[in-house]
């Protein structure tokens, strides 16, 4: 008894280490702008084998914490429909498979530059193609680009590399020392078995998850629908890493076949806070890992290949994507980005190992190099984001306006303009549209629009996209200082053309009043007004009474908006309705500013007669 509680003890004590470890170092690395994922490496550095020595087996550790990154592959496949999937299947099979195919070519070249034996330089090569899944999609999600055209190339590149490891998996076998048409056949039998696991999860992902939450759903017990999250994630997890696929990739499945089911949001909102404690647990073992004492023995040797295999690594990934037309921007971050090997290159150089083409001490140095470029990535990132100039957005393959004529010119085509567009081509007006987003402008096309890059502040612009002879000219640009620049320069260059704009917020309908626009409105005055509308009716008011609260609600808000327009933002605040007075005070407050308001406006019209 004394023997197993002084054990439990100790597994109390690592937890706890690991734990303090995560909460001191992060929230420092954070607040001095290195990010989240350098001070987790840097913590499990620290409490590592050649730290504090907490630990002596920080791949035990890495084992288990890979969970998070099957976690994390589950929650972004909740975002994926199919239909989503589907759409991405280019960048997947197309960009996805030249830059591996690349990748391992050019890597492969590294490793017989430093010597080494054909097949060896392939496989150690092919190992640092695998982009590291944790990092990278940490990253992306830190820097807000996960849900951006950019970003969804990235995973679509990850992706095709989580198909390819059963591939490289089979080839490293059949290159080892002793394979025989024996192990060949078991190979192919292998491939066979993955394909057929991936059809079985597809078929109970679609005929089986969805009526199994709604019969536990109907139970009523929340910790069970946590623990079924949990069952799919890990079950389907198990079912791919069984079938010779990788953990991540059965995650993924899981979440696209549940994508548009009912319990979506569930699903995300139970899996999150494991994922995040287990993905923090994967860095703090990727750091823990780290072997001092093999890269002090053979440290020229690491320093060439980290510096060979990155380098080269991240040329091959600029060049591709230059190739296949993603300006440089892009392409240098991303490079940047996946320029690191994966954690799948362990599993890979312990394959080799077995097959007989790597020693221990090969993989010793193999894996060493893999954890210094994860950990070199971070810093990568920072540096790429302090040193890198911000140019203007380039305009290669952008259309700047000449001579364009329309009914209508829209400056700024978002959310706003596009929805103010479709009653104007309905009735079959004409459209100018500018807007100085560099890569909306080029996505426009793919959805019927010809939208011209230019910045609508700027004359020449506006002449060249035909602002002189349209009928009207509209501001729909989500930035209130920008809006309030063009509304200055349009009415001074064309003051008599109709100028209507997009108001952010009260007071910057006011600024575009007094800079002479012609009508604006706040952005989400009407949506809120008709909200507000179905609320009442929600509450059982009959429709003719919502409609004439809304109404008298409109009348209060023009008067107010006209004393604003004189006074200031503050002069209409007695007729605000607020929740903290009662009605009959509010009542007289509004027939008393009500009375003001018209005395005022009086006292305005005779100061201007006379």
């Amino acid at each position: 008894m004394p023997l197993a509680a002084e054990a439990n003890a100790n597994d109390l004590t690592q937890v706890v280490v690991l734990l303090a470890a995560g909460v001191a170092a992060v929230p420092i690395f954070k607040k001095i702008g290195l990010g989240s994922v350098l001070g987790y490496l840097a913590a499990g550095l620290v409490v590592g084998p050649f730290g504090f020595g907490f630990f002596a087996d920080p791949q035990a550790i890495i084992h288990v914490a890979e969970l998070g990154v099957v976690m994390f592959l589950f929650i972004i496949g909740l975002e994926m429909q199919p239909s989503r999937l589907w759409g991405m299947r280019k960048d997947i099979f197309g960009l996805g498979a030249i830059q591996v195919i690349g990748a391992i070519a050019a890597l492969t070249c590294i490793g017989l530059s430093f010597g080494f034996p054909l097949i060896p330089s392939f496989v150690a090569g092919t190992g640092f193609v695998m982009t590291s899944t944790a990092i990278v999609m940490q990253m992306l999600q830190e820097r807000g680009t996960m849900s951006t055209l950019k970003g969804q190339r990235i995973i679509a590149i990850l992706l095709f590399e989580d198909l390819a490891i059963v591939p490289l998996l089979a080839i490293v076998a059949l290159l080892g020392t002793g394979a025989s048409a024996a192990d060949a056949s078991d190979r192919w039998i292998s491939v066979g078995i993955a394909i057929g696991a991936v059809v079985a999860l597809v078929l109970a992902g679609r005929y089986l998850l969805n009526p199994l939450f709604r019969v536990l759903a109907s139970s009523g017990a929340r910790e069970v629908m946590t623990a079924a999250a949990l069952l799919v994630v890990l079950g389907s997890a198990l079912a791919m890493q069984v079938s010779g696929l990788s953990m991540a990739m059965g995650a993924f499945l899981a979440g696209v076949l549940l994508s548009e089911s009912a319990f979506r949001h569930q699903l995300e909102a139970d899996i999150e806070p494991f994922r995040g404690i287990l993905l923090g647990l994967f860095f703090l073992g990727v750091g823990m890992a780290i072997d001092l004492s093999v890269i002090a023995a053979n440290w020229q040797l690491v320093a060439a290949s980290v510096v060979g295999y990155m380098v080269a690594k991240m040329l091959l990934i600029y060049v591709v994507a230059r190739l296949l037309g993603t300006c440089h921007a892009e392409s240098l971050e991303r490079a940047v980005l996946m320029a690191q090997g994966g954690e799948f290159a362990f599993v890979l150089y312990a394959a080799a190992v077995s097959a007989g083409i790597f020693d221990v001490r090969s993989n010793a140095i193999l894996t060493a190099t893999i954890i210094i470029s994860m950990i070199l990535t971070p810093l990568m990132v920072i540096a790429h984001d302090r040193l890198v100039p911000k140019k203007a957005p380039s305009t290669e393959g952008l259309t700047l306006p000449e001579n364009v004529e329309g009914t209508v010119l829209i400056i700024g085509f978002g959310r706003f303009g596009q929805i103010v567009s479709q009653p104007l081509l309905a009735r079959g007006y004409t459209l100018s549209l500018i807007d100085k987003d560099a890569e909306f402008v080029r996505d426009a096309s793919e959805f019927g629009f010809k939208v011209y890059y230019g910045d609508g502040a700027r004359i020449d612009i506006l002449h060249a996209a035909g602002a002189g002879t349209a009928k009207a000219i509209l501001i729909c640009v989500d930035d209130k200082e920008a809006a309030l620049k063009i509304a200055e320069v349009v009415k001074g260059e064309f003051p008599l053309v109709p100028l209507l704009a997009r108001a952010f917020d009260r007071g910057h309908a006011l600024d575009l009043v007094h800079a002479g626009v012609d009508f604006q409105i706040r952005e989400t005055f009407e949506s809120a007004v008709a909200f507000s509308r179905e609320t009442l009716k929600a509450l059982g008011e009959d429709d003719d009474v919502a409609e004439d609260v809304v109404e008298d609600f409109r009348d209060v808000d023009r008067e107010r908006f006209a004393m604003e327009t004189v006074g200031g933002i503050y002069a209409g605040r007695q007729l605000i309705r607020g929740n903290a007075q009662p009605a009959d005070i509010i009542a007289a407050r509004t027939g008393r500013a009500r009375a003001a308001a018209e005395e005022e406006r009086h006292r305005h019209e005779e100061e201007q007669e006379n």
